[in-house]
């Protein structure tokens, strides 16, 4: 049975969530490499070194909450029920909107179209969220791999991995192209979101032999 954190741990959380949305708002403003840490250290009322702690690089801070997605993401996976394949549970998990996403106010777009553009400006972003991924597809290869008894020379668990992973970046590209394109509701986003990640999961889950020929 799970336990409720100590007044120390909710102290640590709330100061690790005000410094990330700290650190977001003034990068949406001005740009991701216009902002230094030190100025993100002063505006959240700690110290540099504190935000050190708390997030190792400059680009953690952007992608704070990113480490809990892959938990929920693996736990999707590990968990689903018998005789569900591990295909369809990461199909039925990326395509329930969540986050921004599945916000009932519409104002969330302003902010999730700020986040998307100071991403879309930043090649380093880019390169830590390449790296993310790159980390999601080895714990679902790991996952897999286990699950399946898969030797060291069986590359199927790598390829499912990256399949599954390499879904999800599209997604995400996805949903920032809409936003840039102008889609106007958070809530036509999300419902356009989750069709693409169906049908996308029903090519898959049909094999990939007849798609393409030529």
């Amino acid at each position: 049975m799970g336990t409720e954190p100590g007044l120390r741990e909710r102290k640590k959380l709330r100061t690790r969530a005000l410094i990330a949305e700290t650190a977001r708002r003034l990068f949406s403003e001005r740009g991701f490499e216009a902002v230094s840490v030190a100025e993100v250290a002063t505006e959240a009322e700690v110290s540099e070194a504190t935000v050190f702690n708390y997030f190792p690089t400059k680009e953690d801070l952007v992608y704070y909450g990113m480490e809990a997605f892959e938990e929920e993401l693996l736990d999707a996976i590990r968990r689903r029920p018998a005789g569900v394949s591990a295909l369809d549970a990461f199909g039925a998990f990326v395509s329930r909107p969540r986050g921004f996403l599945a916000a009932t106010d519409e104002t969330v777009r302003e902010t999730l179209l700020a986040v998307t553009r100071m991403i879309a400006a930043s090649p380093a972003l880019r390169a830590r969220e390449r790296q993310i991924f790159a980390r999601y597809t080895e714990s679902v290869a790991s996952l897999l791999r286990d699950e399946t008894a898969a030797g060291p020379d069986d590359l199927r668990p790598w390829v499912v991995a990256s399949t599954l992973v390499g879904l999800h970046a599209t997604l995400i590209d996805f949903v920032r192209r809409r936003l840039l394109d102008g889609t106007p509701e958070i809530s036509r986003l999300a419902r356009q979101l989750s069709r693409e990640a169906e049908k996308a999961i029903g090519l898959l889950r049909g094999g990939l032999g007849d798609y393409a020929v030529k």
